[in-house]
């Protein structure tokens, strides 16, 4: 027996109510055939029933497989009934609702038309829930599944449960469950659970007295998170809590707080917010109250923001109590040896070739621990404007450029501590003219005039005179271009193509008018320029591969680059028998070998290896002529021949001139398979070790298996920082599917 009710559209949005389009249809005469009804939304419901329909009164009776169909929702039942004098609509034996994301089987259900409230018994049911991927939560596809002796329909998202579980696991043999007295489910928002009890494998492991997950796709919800347990030799047990709170969508926060049994309590926050589309903002903390005196903080405020015309806005502040703290308490070993502290807040602006900079810049370097010792630079606040090179008239290839800014610098360190604001200032044009003779050589000459001005100087016993200083160099440099030699290689096979290329590198530079070098205070890297008349020569060779139609790859580079020094002591700035430290050595390698006069500079050979992605080498080897032996060796390879394998090996030794650098020699490495949330067996180890001093820095081993809605991770870890830290560190964390980890492996999280 079929009928079919035809529902006139309305305009507004709808969510049904099956027993209200079952109190509709009731309450017309029965029929067979027929009936029609006009409610005050839209669509076309169709009902039909295996046995008779019949009234009785004011009681509306259908049964056997009663079936309706309404606008994506469907309501299945043995028995329906509805009275029209209480709009009481009541369904029986086997009663299935089917609606969008929703599914729900009970014994009974009930509910009232007029108010829209009701209650379900002996419920079954499912909540499908799409979450966005987040590569360091581990998601599941599987739907939110519960059963509870009653579900009570509040509204029309929301219900209560009553005496019920909750799982996102296979809800006929679930890994785990909450399990809950009393719930509140408001769909597209989250599921409030009230003396809620966790079991695993159906043993209780601990007890909630409120807890809240999210039931949406970009639902944050406010509560508690999971808790951190765990233990370490260091810090003996830890227990550890947090609150979230996001009041708004643009706005949420994050208040934990952790307790070593060995040292003392930790805090920690976080806030983040993007108030407008295009600014975001987040501050970090983390503090504790040591009792064996390494405690300390560390905070972190970034701030960015896109304006109008161009403008843009980013603040990056970092604070560090102790180089001691960050190493007793980091929780890497990369987090842990980071000894530069870094600081920036600007505002810039480029437009039509020019650059405009304000900006406030602090770097503060830890250099050892005990007794504690760090240099601190900033230059607050500073302007610069520049342009990049223009030709202002358009047949005549001369090019001006020019680079100016004026501000405020300071230095801080067990030698020396300057005013606040020492002013600084400096203007330096700069014209260039490119001319090419044919095809086989481009010559490029560039002239800058520089003058600077400091507030502040040295005197000759190297303490601050107060006395202001001022520099003008004339700079000259000349970039010759020889012909690049190329050569291709095909192989027709496999569509590959090679080119090879061999680039000619030789470049003048001459600079002058730096007689006081000795008496500027060395703020950063502009103090630093030197007379110097030097040329620079090597080749750079380029191999270039091209797959099919692909766009071609820089397969292999090798730079292999020397400097010689006309003038070996650099118009008097070098000092014999200590570490010297100029703009004109730096061009070349990052490390200082200067401790004598010198003519050349160390042979650098550079080879980068980038294939594309699944090998990434470089190779680093300086050879100093004037020692006559190799003094820095660096290799650095990366391994990823398939998508779930990866391997990293670093390996750099310095054996140059003591004096300038102490020898050092470390490896790292690092070996795993698969990743944080990948679904079944992911392994990763790595080490650190000095070879000099044969001391094991640091080593990690960690194991997990992640399922379709749990996962267990297991981590060994081990630190030796000398006197400060040494410790063996075991950590386990319980990955619990769309909602994050118990233990101490702490667990993280992107909003936005």
């Amino acid at each position: 027996m079929k009928t079919a009710i035809s529902i006139p559209r309305a305009g507004s949005r709808y969510l049904p109510s099956l027993f209200f389009l079952l109190g509709m249809f009731f309450s017309q005469p029965c029929s067979a055939q027929q009936a029609s009804v006009t409610p005050p939304h839209g669509g076309v419901a169709e009902i039909t029933a295996a046995g008779p329909q019949r009234k009785v009164g004011d009681l509306y009776l259908a049964d056997k497989d009663v079936d309706v169909h309404y606008q994506g929702m469907r309501l299945q039942a043995d028995h329906v009934e509805y009275n029209t004098e209480t709009s009481q609509a009541v369904a029986r034996g086997h009663v299935i609702y089917d609606y969008q994301n929703e599914h729900i089987e009970a014994d009974e259900a009930q509910l009232n038309v007029a108010t829209n409230k009701g209650s379900f018994q002996n419920v079954k049911g499912s909540i499908r829930l799409e979450r966005r991927p987040n590569p360091l939560i581990l998601i599941t596809d599987n739907p939110l599944s519960f059963e509870a002796k009653q579900v009570d329909r509040l509204s029309e998202d929301v219900y209560v449960v009553h005496h019920g579980w909750f799982t996102v696991c296979d809800p006929r043999r679930p890994t785990w469950q909450f399990y809950a007295p009393e719930a509140t489910v408001t769909l597209e928002k989250s599921v409030a659970l009230v003396n809620s009890n966790f079991h695993m494998f159906r043993v209780p492991l601990f007890w909630l007295p409120y807890a809240t997950a999210p039931a949406g796709e970009r639902v944050r919800q406010t509560g508690f998170l999971l808790p951190i347990l765990g233990n370490s030799n260091t810090y003996g047990f830890t227990f550890g809590e947090a609150f979230y709170w996001a009041p708004t969508t643009w706005f949420d926060s994050t208040l934990g707080f952790e307790y070593f049994s060995k040292r003392g309590p930790g805090e920690r926050a976080t806030f983040r917010a993007r108030p407008y589309e295009n600014t975001t903002i987040m501050y970090k903390y983390y503090g504790v109250e040591d009792r064996e005196n390494q405690g300390g903080y560390e905070q972190q405020l970034e701030i960015q923001s896109l304006w109008k015309r161009g403008w843009r806005f980013v603040t990056n502040l970092n604070q560090l109590s102790s180089l001691t703290f960050q190493l007793a308490f980091a929780g890497t070993y990369t987090e842990a040896i980071n000894s530069e502290i870094r600081s920036a807040v600007f505002l810039t602006n480029n437009f039509r070739g020019f650059s405009f900079n304000l900006d406030t810049l602090n770097d503060r370097s830890f250099l050892q621990i005990n007794p504690e010792n760090s240099v601190v630079l900033r230059s607050a606040p500073e302007a610069s404007f520049s342009s990049v090179e223009q030709a202002p008239w358009q047949n005549l290839p001369v090019y001006f450029s020019f680079s100016t800014f004026a501000g405020a610098v300071h230095r801080d360190d067990q030698f020396i501590s300057t005013p606040n604001f020492v002013a600084r200032t400096e203007f330096a044009p700069k014209v260039t003219i490119p001319v090419h003779f044919g095809d086989w050589l481009g010559v490029t000459t560039s002239a800058t005039f520089r003058t600077t001005y400091y507030a502040d100087s040295l005197n000759t016993t190297g303490n601050l005179s107060g006395t202001s200083i001022a520099r003008n160099t004339g700079e000259f440099e000349v970039e010759f271009r020889p012909p690049t030699l190329e050569r291709y290689f095909d192989r027709p096979l496999k569509r590959h193509r090679y080119k090879h290329t061999i680039e000619p590198v030789v470049t003048y530079r001459y600079v002058t008018g730096v007689s006081n070098f000795a008496d500027f205070i060395r703020f950063d890297s502009n103090a630093t320029v030197t007379d110097t008349n030097q040329i620079e020569y090597g080749i750079n060779q380029h191999l270039y591969l091209k797959e099919g139609d692909d766009q071609p790859i820089d397969f292999l580079t090798w730079r292999l680059v020397q400097d010689h020094y006309f003038d070996p002591t650099f118009g008097g700035a070098l000092v014999p028998g200590q570490r010297n430290v100029f703009e004109a050595l730096d061009a070349i390698t990052p490390f200082a070998f200067a401790s004598t006069p010198r003519n050349w500079s160390p042979i650098v050979s550079d080879v980068k290896l980038t294939p594309g992605g699944k090998y990434d080498a470089e190779s680093i080897i300086e050879y100093d002529p004037q020692l006559d032996k190799v003094t820095t060796i660096g290799t650095l390879l990366k391994v990823k021949p398939f998508s779930e394998f990866y391997a990293t090996v670093a390996d750099f030794r310095l054996q140059g001139d003591p004096i300038v650098q102490p020898p050092s020699h470390q490896i790292r490495g690092m070996i795993g398979y698969g990743d944080l949330v990948r679904k079944g067996l992911n392994v990763s180890a790595g080490l650190s070790y000095d070879i000099l001093t044969s001391t094991l820095l640091n080593q990690f081993v960690q194991v997990s298996y992640n399922g379709s809605c749990c996962g267990l991770s297991v981590e060994y870890g081990r630190f030796n920082f000398a006197t400060v830290r040494n410790e063996n560190q075991f950590r386990v964390g319980l990955i619990l599917a769309n909602i994050g980890t118990v233990g101490n492996l702490r667990r993280q999280e992107k909003i936005f």
